[in-house]
């Protein structure tokens, strides 16, 4: 008589450790071969023009030496430097020629950043503090035209910080990014997500953590600085933002990047959470420090001089296109491979149940075999 309960047991072994190596192929092994971001080289990268006001002349407080902040709107470029030349703001040509200079409504302290609000305006982020003492920071409307405009004063719920970047959504909510050494920037907005037209004037006006800004992961601890402090250190050292005109992409730069977002419904604290779509090396730069958006999706990126030259503005050719495309890329990825995984686990439950009906059947088979074995047994 065969050994009935070791041929069955034998069987089942056998079936299950063939069956194994694809009932394991499940949704927690569908793994996407799409890489999360896009990388940009320095070299792609192109002088663009270099800023000139010889024909104007710079007014009193106010110089390119130390760019800062630059938009671009309406075929002009608007460019303002930061404490200390920041009491005017210089209007430009596409070829970066200085055509006159507007004066700031107000006096300002720190002037770091610059963004075009969707009621046109230009909005001077005075949020420098390198100290760290500042009771209040502020925005500053400006009138593209006439220069006239007002102050709106800003408060931190914890404390003074250091901050150079602002991005206006396309819905009107200013977003201030801090400076850190050391950690991940935080992003603050006003109480309730009040637009810029909505700001109290002087204010001022309560502001409120909404998220934090972490690039140390896409920026690689191999990334070779395009500027003068080293990159461990200042990787999340942001110091300038913008926003597409469509207000699908922003950009936050530091001194050796920038970081290109994908928002395709506008939301950026969204898009910071999700990561960087695109990470750009920016050439070298003695400081660099501004970063815009033109009408036609290029980046512009610019810089301090530090005692020399003013450096040329470089340009990004169709860096609003580059996020959009890589972002439409990911996430048909991400649909193909949620397919893929709910195709295998169907397979997988497939094999299993097949898996589970041959040794019922295996079992069965064997107790019959048993039985009809001690029936003929005399």
């Amino acid at each position: 008589m065969p050994d009935c309960p070791r041929w069955s047991a034998a069987a089942t072994v056998v079936v299950l450790a063939g069956c194994a190596p694809l009932a394991t192929v499940t949704v927690g092994s569908a793994q996407s071969v799409f890489l999360d971001r896009a990388f940009v080289d320095a070299s792609e990268f192109t002088p663009d023009c270099t800023p000139d006001d010889s024909g104007v002349g710079a007014p009193e407080g106010a110089s390119l030496d130390e760019l800062s902040g630059l938009a671009s709107t309406g075929g002009l470029l608007y460019a303002v430097g930061d404490s200390g030349s920041d009491r005017a703001v210089a209007v430009m040509g596409a070829d970066c020629v200085v055509h006159r200079w507007l004066p700031l409504p107000v006096d300002p302290y720190d002037v770091e950043d610059m963004a075009v609000g969707p009621d046109g305006r230009l909005w001077l982020a005075d949020v420098g503090d390198n100290g760290r003492r500042r009771d209040t920071v502020a925005l500053i409307a400006m009138d593209r035209d006439t220069g006239a405009g007002e102050l709106h004063r800003l408060t931190y719920p914890d404390g003074p910080h250091d901050a150079e970047t602002i991005l206006i959504q396309r819905d009107g909510t200013p977003l201030i990014v801090t400076k850190e050494l050391f950690g991940a920037g935080s992003v603050y907005r006003p109480v309730g997500g009040a637009e810029v037209g909505g700001l109290a004037t002087p204010g001022p006006t309560p502001l409120e953590k909404v998220g934090v800004l972490d690039v140390s992961e896409a920026s690689g601890a191999d990334a070779e600085g395009g500027g003068t402090t080293a990159q461990a250190l200042h990787s999340t050292m942001f110091t300038g933002g913008a926003v597409s005109a469509d207000g699908t992409v922003a950009a936050v730069r530091n001194y050796s990047d920038v970081f290109l977002f994908s928002a395709p419904d506008g939301d950026l604290l969204a898009a910071f959470a999700s990561g960087p779509a695109v990470r750009a090396r920016v050439p070298q730069q003695p400081q660099g420090e501004a970063v815009a958006f033109t009408e036609n999706g290029d980046l512009l990126i610019a810089s301090e001089a530090r005692g020399g030259p003013i450096p040329p503005v470089q340009m990004l050719p169709g860096a609003v296109s580059l996020v959009q495309d890589q972002a439409r890329a990911h996430t048909a990825a991400e649909e193909e491979s949620a397919e893929s995984a709910g195709s295998r686990w169907g397979i997988g439950i497939g094999i299993g149940i097949a898996a589970v009906s041959v040794v019922a059947l295996t079992t069965a088979l064997g107790y019959v075999v048993r039985r009809r074995a001690r029936s003929e047994i005399p």
